[in-house]
């Protein structure tokens, strides 16, 4: 799945993440990719305020589509 994910793609969490406060279904952007299966993905809130970014496995992560693929 990782090969899909680029900088900047809008992600839904496949797990929880509970030693960052994170539940599976929640949004973020990635805004870094580390290296061929790790990515650095923001997380805000609806006032754009940043909650938490966090460092994730290609598999913990799905990219959400807007407009038909």
């Amino acid at each position: 799945m990782s090969a899909q994910l680029k900088l900047l793609d809008v992600v839904a969490l496949t797990e929880d993440v509970p030693q960052h406060g994170l539940h599976r279904g929640q949004v973020g952007t990635i805004v870094e990719i580390l290296d061929s299966d790790a990515f650095e993905v923001e997380f805000v809130d609806n006032s754009g305020r940043t909650y938490a970014t966090v460092s994730l496995r290609g598999g913990q992560l799905m990219v959400l589509h807007h407009q038909p693929t």
